[in-house]
């Protein structure tokens, strides 16, 4: 890695991919934090690939530029650091969330995360891609997605998918979510 890149709007997302096994998300990225984290720690290769969901514009910064900047500000190293802690946290929880979650628990907080990174309703997805996102069987991403247009809480038309009942959602999601977003609030106040 060359640059780190902060958000300001859109988001991405970092999928691992191990053959041959396919990829799978493991975390995201919007407004909230930053890619290239590990140049904080001054390592300059990123274990996942970047898949931008949401399209957007960054700010950017060289990784030389990025040491100094930090070597000169012990309030940004701090925060790096944070962020670096809370991107952790999130890598363990989705990982956990794979593995002990239902499908619709999963998928309704892979949607909430997408909406508070996007700050929209609306999504451009198919259920092959959510498939992908999930580490799920395209058939199981259909019957769960079946299942929450049943219950009211989304619509999928084509290849946009929309919130629409997102208190619903929220009581439909894994305790995965509400933890992420505790750990963001304590850790960075956000």
């Amino acid at each position: 890695m060359r640059y780190a890149y902060f958000p300001l709007s859109g988001f991405l997302s970092l999928v691992m991919e191990v053959t041959p096994c396919p990829k799978l998300e493991v975390g995201m990225v919007g407004r909230e934090g930053m890619l290239g984290a590990e140049l904080s720690l001054g390592v300059a290769h990123a274990p996942f690939h970047v898949l931008v969901q949401g399209a957007g514009s960054a700010l950017r910064i060289g990784s030389e530029a990025l040491s100094a900047e930090m070597a000169a500000s012990a309030v940004l190293r701090t925060t790096l650091q944070r962020y670096l802690g809370v991107t952790t946290a999130q890598l363990a929880t989705s990982t956990t969330c794979l593995f002990r979650h239902a499908p619709s628990a999963r998928l309704a907080r892979w949607l909430l995360m997408s909406q508070d990174r996007a700050r929209a309703a609306l999504f451009p997805v198919t259920p092959a891609f959510l498939a992908y996102m999930l580490g799920l069987q395209p058939s199981g991403v259909t019957a769960t997605i079946a299942d929450l247009r049943r219950r009211g809480l989304i619509d999928l038309r084509g290849e946009a998918l929309r919130v629409i009942d997102r208190p619903g959602l929220e009581a439909t999601a894994c305790a995965c979510y509400r933890a992420d977003g505790a750990n963001y609030a304590h850790h960075l106040g956000l």
